[in-house]
């Protein structure tokens, strides 16, 4: 495994390498990135399946939903049908269902089973076995006797997958289940209900309860894969792995299992002790970057200026080796504070005839081509509104291009509102546009009886997503742009019409390489999300890197910097900044009046999260943040600021 293409890998790596004492109960295993993770599970899965072939047995498996497990089924499929493994010896039992729901609702999880596996291998029917959503509640507790049941007489499970959820859970085990539980129905916990707000579309229409495999029955298999991909599980996985064993974090039962291994990337383990502070677990390999991130956190954990930190304080809070490197805590954080304050720049595109030997961009050319991609049509402006202001006041030649429509974030009655306007404005013009008046009544009939479980129909897909293109637009005007330097890519990958969206295709990577390379960009901002891999913003980022992987052979490549910024939920970790825009109070006003240019996502849009803010405010609280930290630590105290790291092509 490599672990240099990960600032975390490599730091992981080193303390590994030194460690004296561990902190982790269950044990881990890091990987560069969630697919490798989930193809080497499936392929040992595989050799066991063969090795129970030959023996002529069957073999157990309890199988988990989510995205997570997506690409273990992918590439058991993929073995299937390229390398002949056969399925006619499993038998599979999965871990929950919501309840009530119909086998054949999009959400369920018998669908989702037969969509990613069942449908595409050999397995005998008879051998699958998943909760039942839809038999009536009196029925539910014989059921999950039955359930039990078969386990015990098939032997148990030889291998269970499993996910954690952001409560700790493991099946629908929620925070509160007991040691000794079975299979039995159960209510969700609230956190758990807002996450699956994404497959359900609202909130309203998730269940309020689901039927689970108990804690007892998941221990009782020979062998345990748990998942956690993705920085939005690093927390919880932090106290499943080194907290104590708790029945308000289920996943911490996994301690007691003799056979449990947690498969990781880099941004799901970052809040480990060996990751995060490496020094308390003994002796590292100190670089550059770890030393900036133990000085960084030694002067936060003390709220002291790095200036002012002593020999003391490294001592008494496990850095002493520094000292002994450094001879004293003064040359340190002189080194450590320069670092930050080059980080920080009111020329986000480079100052033009400065020196910029300590600048985080060139200052030549003077005025840059810059493309900033923004997955959503409101990503731009909410991650990054002030600098992309700054830009354009600098002169630079701004273009803006939204990767996907974002048309499933516009809510149904805003949809509804839009359709009615289009059938008056045809009646007004005395019906002289009747294919309008037609496609209006066409949604206004689908949306008065659509069901939770049906996908838009085209037209009103198209709607939607023009609504999110003029919002988009009118935000991007307001930032100074011309309509020849405002990009639609309506990336294909996006338009399914529900929340499971298609692989990335060459039809997605030759938008973006098109684009490249006509504007031939010497700066490019992508959205650097690794929250969710899965999720809309990691795709696109890996669609942008495979373009440019693409063009390494056109000219413009090698001039050109790529810089990354988080979304309205995260911030890049201070020791983890390379550019630093502050935003005044002014500006940050105009960042505010963009962001409000999308108003089909004010007030309460459609995936809002956990988060119960609105998106300017999230910005504005974020970028506050940013500005308070870099404050704190004894530089110049700005009003806000944005925050971005080069990805070094």
């Amino acid at each position: 495994m490599n672990y240099a293409s990960s600032g975390v890998g490599t730091e992981l790596a080193a303390s590994l390498k030194y460690q004296l004492k561990t902190f982790e109960k269950i044990a881990i295993k890091l990987w560069d990135n969630p697919d490798e993770g989930a193809i080497h599970i499936a392929r040992y899965i595989a050799l066991c399946i063969r090795q129970k072939q030959q023996d002529n047995e069957h073999i157990v498996l309890g199988l988990a939903t989510g995205s997570s497990p997506i690409k273990i089924y992918n590439e058991l499929v993929r073995m299937h049908r390229e390398e002949g493994l056969s399925f006619h010896n499993v038998i599979t039992f999965n871990l929950d269902e919501y309840y009530p729901l119909k086998p054949d609702a999009n959400q369920s999880y018998v669908k989702f089973m037969h969509e990613y596996l069942f449908s595409h291998i050999d397995i005998n029917p008879a051998n699958i076995h998943i909760p039942n959503g839809d038999i009536p509640i009196d029925y539910v507790a014989n059921f999950c006797n039955e359930y039990e049941k078969k386990i015990d007489l098939l032997g148990g499970i030889d291998i269970q997958i499993l996910g954690i959820g952001r409560t700790g859970h493991i099946g629908f085990n929620e925070p509160g289940s007991w040691l000794s539980s079975k299979t039995r129905l159960v209510k969700l916990d609230h956190l758990t209900r807002v996450d699956a707000v994404k497959d359900f579309g609202k909130e309203e229409s998730v269940p309020y309860r689901a039927i689970t495999m108990g804690i007892s029955t998941i221990l009782k298999a020979r062998q345990i894969f748990i998942m956690a991909w993705g920085s939005h599980k690093a927390l919880i996985v932090q106290h499943a792995i080194e907290g104590e064993v708790t029945e308000m974090i289920p996943a911490t039962y996994l301690q007691s299992h003799s056979n449990v291994k947690f498969y990781l990337d880099a941004a799901a383990a970052s809040e480990l002790t060996k990751v995060k502070t490496p020094w308390l677990a003994g002796i590292c390999n100190w670089d550059d970057k770890l030393i900036a991130k133990a000085v960084i956190w030694l002067s936060l954990k003390l709220k002291k200026p790095l200036l002012k930190l002593t020999d003391e304080d490294y001592i008494n809070n496990g850095l002493s080796e520094l000292i002994a490197e450094y001879n004293s805590a003064y040359s340190l954080n002189i080194k450590i504070f320069n670092k930050l304050q080059h980080t920080i720049t009111g020329w986000p595109g480079g100052k033009p005839h400065a020196d910029d030997t300590n600048r985080p961009e060139r200052a030549n050319p003077a005025k840059k081509r810059v493309i900033i991609f923004s997955p959503h049509p409101d990503d731009d402006v909410i991650s990054m509104g002030g600098t992309f202001l700054r830009l354009v006041e600098q002169g630079h030649e701004v273009h803006v291009a939204y990767q996907v429509s974002g048309n499933i974030a516009v809510h149904d009655i805003d949809a509804w509102r839009y359709a009615e306007f289009m059938a008056d404005f045809a009646k007004a013009m005395g019906f002289e546009f009747p294919e309008l008046f037609k496609a209006a009544q066409k949604i206004s009939r689908f949306l008065d009886k659509k069901d939770q479980n049906e996908s838009d129909i085209k037209e009103l897909r198209i709607l939607k997503g023009i609504i999110r293109r003029e919002e988009a637009r009118s935000g991007a005007m307001y930032c100074g742009l011309g309509e020849k330097n405002i990009h639609f890519l309506d990336m294909p990958f996006y338009e399914t019409g529900g929340i499971r969206k298609n692989k990335l295709s060459d039809a997605d990577f030759d938008l973006i390489v098109n684009l490249l390379n006509e504007v031939k960009p010497h700066q490019v901002y992508a959205a650097g999300d690794l929250a969710d891999p899965h999720g809309t913003h990691r795709v696109c980022l890996d669609a942008i890197f495979e373009a440019f992987e693409r063009t390494r052979d056109q000219k413009w490549w090698k001039d050109c910097y790529m810089w990354l910024y988080r979304g309205a939920w995260h911030e890049w970790p201070i020791d983890e900044i390379e550019m630093a825009v502050p935003i005044s109070p002014a500006e940050l006003m105009r960042k505010r009046k963009a962001i409000f240019m999308h108003q089909s996502q004010k007030d309460h849009p459609v995936f809002p999260g956990e988060d119960t803010r609105e998106f300017w405010q999230r910005a504005e609280d974020r970028n506050k943040e940013t500005a308070n930290l870099y404050n704190i630590l004894g530089l110049a105290e700005y009003e806000a600021i944005e925050a971005f790291v080069r990805w070094k092509l």
